[in-house]
């Protein structure tokens, strides 16, 4: 999948699945801005993807807040002539019982899962929708589409991902702006390697694949979505779970 020429943003490009979308994309040929709000890790990013495509470059961005996305699209629509592809893939999670969350943590969870990502889509979709052309990719979790043991609030937040993915694809579809989500199940990243290992091992054994994801393997169907090779698909939700989640 070609990228030579496309200029791409990545929330949450510090680690994980963010920065391997970002090294995915520099290696399409693709000019990255990434934003997080790790600046350390970030720059770290940035770093990796000198030499490949078109580089990337850091910038700091809390998507939380509303005055720092708006300062994060200002500074890519002064430097890039037009964005071609928003990927929202920053995101926060803890694994608590429902009955154990605080008010600030379900704030937290709604602000960076759903409200961040709709912060992100709504400070580029001007620009894609003057070129009736663009593409939005949002990463949910497959935690929005099946639910998951104590990320009662997280799944709730991502699941409306899904829906705002829903809804946006239809009402930008008459200015040729595709958007569509991608859904990872269990995959390597800090977020799983912080959990028991006893959890670890019982995800590993109930994927059919007997492996957790890679993140590169997310970045992969993120690239797909961002790519020519989905001109026709829009409102579509992927999981990429190595078979756990087989539904409808």
């Amino acid at each position: 999948m070609n990228m030579d020429g496309k200029t791409v943003v990545v929330t949450g490009g510090a680690s994980g699945i963010g920065r391997a979308t970002v090294l995915t994309f520099c290696d399409a040929g693709a000019r990255v801005f990434l934003g997080d709000i790790d600046e350390t890790g970030g720059a770290k990013t940035a770093t990796q993807a000198e030499g490949r495509g078109g580089g990337a470059t850091f910038l700091a961005l809390d998507i939380a807040d509303a005055g720092s996305v708006a300062a994060f699209a200002d500074a890519v629509n002064g430097d890039a002539p037009a964005v071609d592809a928003v990927c929202n893939v920053a995101g926060w999670d803890r694994i608590e019982p429902f009955i154990e969350n605080k008010p600030e943590f379900w704030d937290k969870v709604v602000a960076i899962n759903l409200m961040g990502p709709v912060r992100v889509a709504r400070a580029f979709i001007d620009g894609m929708v003057e070129r009736n052309s663009g593409k939005i990719v949002n990463v949910s979790s497959d935690a929005g589409r099946v639910g998951s043991m104590g990320e009662t609030m997280y799944a709730g937040a991502k699941g409306g991902i899904i829906a705002f993915t829903k809804s946006l694809a239809r009402e930008m579809a008459c200015y040729r702006i595709n958007v569509n989500c991608v859904c990872p199940g269990p995959t390597d990243t800090p977020l799983l390697a912080a959990q028991p290992e006893r959890m670890q091992e019982a995800l590993t054994r109930a994927i059919p694949f007997k492996r957790v994801a890679t993140p590169a393997e997310i970045a992969d169907a993120i690239l797909f979505f961002a790519s020519g090779r989905s001109d026709y698909i829009t409102g579509q939700v992927l999981s990429v779970s190595g078979g756990l989640t087989m539904v409808d």
